[in-house]
């Protein structure tokens, strides 16, 4: 943005603590603010798509006002400017992974044998196993993390639940996280290719027990209990082996996912 006269940070710490004062002003005014990212590129791209010159405060300012609205924002409620920043690229991301998972479940059309919808019924099929998922894992914190690779991004999605393990209280997954879980969960069913999905519980008075599965030909297939202790005490970017976590059991995955005639 320095590029432009009419921006006149020069230096970006600056411009954060600015952005960061005006926050908590509006907030000592009883003012909701949402904030997001502004991408430089994109807004690039916005002023070449309405005729705006770039280099205005006016154009900065409609391209602001629009991302305002945006799924991707971040309600503002006193964060640090340095806690507000890394929350806002995750949420930037979470965005981008799902929505690049939509498009591609609305690509892939009809099944040639039967013909159905392949992305809807990935979709529910995702859904189903994700409860499933659940219910199975018992009472505790659940922690669900998928892995998708794509040929154009690697999609992952993260998951928080909690259950009971009472029959009248069955766990309940709502929300914006579950759809993303779902929706990239979707993905990598419908594609058939590889992926995987790791299960972390944590319950009172009980070792962590973390199961795993992969993704093949469109199902859940459980790990053994060597698989999954591989898998998470392997450092994904250099491949070198990490201590194990003391009291944590890496267990098989457990069966979720029944054989169907369109897998």
């Amino acid at each position: 943005m320095r590029g432009y006269r009419s921006f006149t940070f020069d230096d970006h710490q600056d411009y954060l603590r600015q952005v960061d004062a005006l926050l908590k002003s509006l907030a000592a005014q009883g003012i909701h603010t949402t904030v997001t990212l502004f991408d430089p590129d994109a807004y690039a791209a916005f002023c070449a798509d309405h005729g705006l010159d770039p280099d205005t405060p006016t154009a900065r300012t409609r391209f602001t006002a629009g991302l305002g609205g945006s799924s991707a924002g971040l309600p503002y409620t006193g964060q640090p400017i340095e806690e507000l920043v890394p929350l806002l690229v995750d949420e930037s991301v979470r965005q981008a992974t799902w929505e690049y998972a939509t498009m591609l479940l609305a690509g892939l059309g009809a099944c040639a044998d039967c013909g159905e919808d392949i992305g809807h019924a990935s979709f529910e099929r995702a859904g189903h196993l994700l409860t499933r998922l659940v219910e199975r894992a018992g009472p505790g914190h659940h922690h669900m993390v998928c892995s998708v690779p794509t040929p154009d991004e690697q999609l992952i999605a993260v998951l928080h639940a909690e259950a009971s393990g009472e029959p009248e209280d069955p766990p309940r997954i709502e929300g914006r996280d579950g759809l993303d879980f779902v929706t990239v969960l979707a993905a990598g069913i419908a594609l058939g290719g590889p992926g995987g999905l790791v299960l972390r519980t944590t319950a009172p008075g009980a070792k962590d027990r973390v199961h795993g599965w992969r993704l093949a030909g469109g199902r859940l297939v459980a790990l053994p209990a060597a698989s999954v202790f591989d898998a998470y005490c392997t450092d994904a970017d250099t491949g070198e082996p990490v201590a194990p976590e003391p009291g944590v059991d890496y267990c098989p995955g457990f069966e979720v996912d029944d054989p169907g005639p369109h897998h």
